[in-house]
């Protein structure tokens, strides 16, 4: 098997960090990108792999991160775009810096670190980029604002990088989850149980999970297993698509 170099954005918990593991025992080298230093350097170490402190946020940490992955092991070959943030209120509310900060993390730097790589990708005809949406990227609801913006934008980003990327051997697709068992998610449980002066299960099962078909919050691991997929050379001939993985949430 050849041994690649991916970078994984957000990478020191969640579904970043069950990608980057899952890469990682592909035999592939793991540049784990994050603002969470402690953590950060802990998974990288857990996985053999390195860690970037990067805020997205930041043109020019963007620009690093790609800097310190080609300077270390002379070649990218996947790029993860995963970091982003949740944030809730009411759209008159909504704060208008926070406005900045999301659409700068969660769609900026996707475009940026696509960018980025696009030079190493193109010069071998060889590429994967796999894009971390939600299925907030397909439907809306109310009070995330900020956060349903960038990730529609996510999917604009990826079909058209596709189309761009097909003459070089560079698939670009995205993954459209509904809730995922993370520390993100575990915080708006227990936030929205304290709002609604109800129990954490409560919320699970009348709130989150009431429009789904399945009634279950997905795991990390079942992400990255299609991830992999997408950056082997089986998904060779995927690209520009959108992958719900929402339990049938969508379907209705």
């Amino acid at each position: 098997m050849t041994t690649r170099c991916a970078i994984v954005t957000g990478a020191a918990s969640g579904i970043g960090l069950s990608i980057a593991q899952g890469l990682a025992a592909e035999g592939h080298d793991v540049v784990i990108g994050d603002l969470n230093e402690e953590n950060g350097r802990d998974a990288a170490e857990q996985i053999g792999g390195s860690f970037v402190k990067v805020d997205l946020s930041e043109r020019e940490a963007c620009r690093n991160l790609v800097s310190a992955a080609a300077e270390r092991y002379g070649k990218i070959d996947i790029l993860i775009n995963n970091g982003g943030f949740q944030y809730v209120s009411p759209l008159e509310d909504f704060p208008e810096d926070t406005w900045d900060t999301m659409l700068r993390v969660m769609l900026t730097a996707p475009f940026l670190l696509t960018r980025y790589v696009w030079p190493h990708l193109k010069r071998q005809r060889w590429g994967r980029i796999v894009n971390i949406a939600s299925i907030h990227g397909l439907i809306a609801s109310p009070n995330k604002v900020g956060y349903i913006s960038a990730k529609h934008g996510l999917l604009g980003l990826t079909k058209t990088a596709a189309l761009e990327g097909g003459g070089f051997g560079i698939t670009v697709n995205a993954l459209c989850p509904a809730y995922v068992r993370t520390p993100l998610v575990e915080g708006q449980i227990a936030a929205q149980a304290k709002t609604h002066k109800i129990a954490a299960e409560q919320v699970i099962e009348e709130i989150m999970l009431k429009p789904a078909a399945i009634k279950k919050i997905i795991e990390p691991d079942e992400i990255a297993d299609l991830v992999l997929f997408l950056c082997s050379d089986r998904g060779r001939s995927v690209t520009g698509s959108c992958w719900t993985v929402d339990c049938g949430w969508t379907a209705q």
